[in-house]
């Protein structure tokens, strides 16, 4: 044990940063998943600590991972004039002070932050202590949060080889590609485990869609329309989000209600269906795209677009459809359930382009980005200590 993680009561700490959606918080979960793996094989163990938002939901997420969780006042960051950035300026400020008193305190060897609007105050009071920042992006574009880490960040991990080009040139020598980091579940799924655990009938094609972890109103009711056509020739698992109902059997046609399952929330089922699926359809938020890739899954993209969104979505789809793995809807056919229904058929019906979409997608989702990033956190915050 070293000198001063004695003086600190025994541990060495590493802080873990990021949060308001679960795209900013799974990814980093991955990583601290891996990196506690990797300490247990060379004889160390640590303290896992998150700086997050107030959101019940995002310590629920965190503390069941196994971690602590300190919340901080968080402030989100907007590029447009409003009344609200004053009140929220404040609320940085707080966080700033609020997350300096506690890595004072902590004196963690390391912050990871995985972003979104809370990271940004941990990181700055990170830096001004003088305690190493690392952070990861997760889109094509980096977001705000990212472009102010990354001022202060040691080493910043991106997803995708362009988005190096897309920072500030001062910043581009810590630029590090690693994939995203997903949960390591999401590799070991079992198709026939996936299959029963929602109790599907026959042989028929599974179609896996998914909203995110809030859902996704408008994809739903675009999902609902085309279900009489996508429910012929397939089985649907539709995870609908918190709140939002599913489709009632009585609103589907008799002889095909059985085929088609929905839920609010996939948790522990998730990596058992993606490996059971053929075909997922969803947004296009980076953490799906990424665990999508990892299951060697094809997809069906309606990315978010338009009025309240920077486009990141679209982005992502873009990217992944250039390469083969998938296929998108945008403008007027993200609209039409006819266009989603033969989108879909275009694939499942063509067997050479279903596996065709199938390898691009394993291919693409074949680095282990968590695996590379905790090894880097491990080697900066302990050296060649033995």
């Amino acid at each position: 044990m070293s000198r001063d993680s004695s003086e600190r009561g025994g541990s060495d700490v590493i802080a873990f940063t990021g949060g308001g959606t679960g795209g900013h918080i799974y990814p980093g979960l991955a990583v601290a998943d891996r990196l506690r793996a990797l300490l247990e094989e060379r004889g160390r163990a640590a303290r896992f600590v998150w700086l997050g938002s107030r959101k019940d939901s995002d310590r629920a997420v965190v503390e069941a991972a196994g971690l602590e969780f300190l919340p901080v006042p968080s402030g989100k960051l907007r590029r447009e004039i409003s009344l609200e950035n004053l009140a929220d300026a404040f609320r940085v400020l707080a966080g700033y002070a609020a997350s300096r008193r506690i890595l004072s305190d902590l004196r963690p060897r390391l912050l990871f932050s995985k972003g979104g609007y809370v990271s940004v105050p941990p990181c700055r009071a990170a830096a001004s202590l003088g305690i190493p920042v690392f952070t990861h992006e997760s889109d094509f574009s980096p977001g705000l949060a990212t472009r102010l880490n990354a001022r202060v960040a040691e080493r910043i991990f991106v997803s995708y080889e362009e988005t190096k080009d897309a920072l500030s040139p001062a910043v581009r020598g810590a630029v590090e590609v690693s994939g995203q980091p997903i949960r390591s579940s999401i590799r070991t799924g079992d198709a026939a485990r996936g299959r029963s655990r929602v109790r599907l009938p026959g042989d028929l094609p599974l179609i896996l869609v998914i909203g995110g972890s809030q859902g996704a109103v408008r994809l739903n009711e675009l999902v609902a329309a085309a279900l009489p056509d996508l429910l012929r020739t397939a089985c649907v698992v539709h995870q609908t989000g918190p709140g939002n109902p599913g489709v009632p059997p009585e609103a589907l046609p008799p002889d095909l209600a059985d085929r088609y399952r929905s839920f609010e929330y996939l948790k522990d089922e998730l990596p058992d269906l993606l490996a059971a699926a053929d075909l997922y359809v969803g947004r296009a938020g980076a953490g799906s795209l990424w665990e999508c890739a990892a299951a060697g899954l094809p997809m069906v993209l309606v990315p978010l677009a338009g009025v309240g969104t920077r486009g990141d979505q679209v982005e992502n789809a873009r990217w992944f459809a250039a390469r083969g793995a998938a296929r998108i809807l945008e403008g007027r056919e993200a609209e039409e359930p006819s266009a989603l229904a033969a989108a879909c058929a275009g694939l499942l019906e063509n067997p050479g382009a279903l596996r065709g979409a199938a390898d691009a997608a394993a291919g693409l989702g074949s680095r282990d980005a968590a695996d590379i990033i905790a090894r880097r956190l491990a080697d900066r915050a302990w050296g060649g200590e033995p």
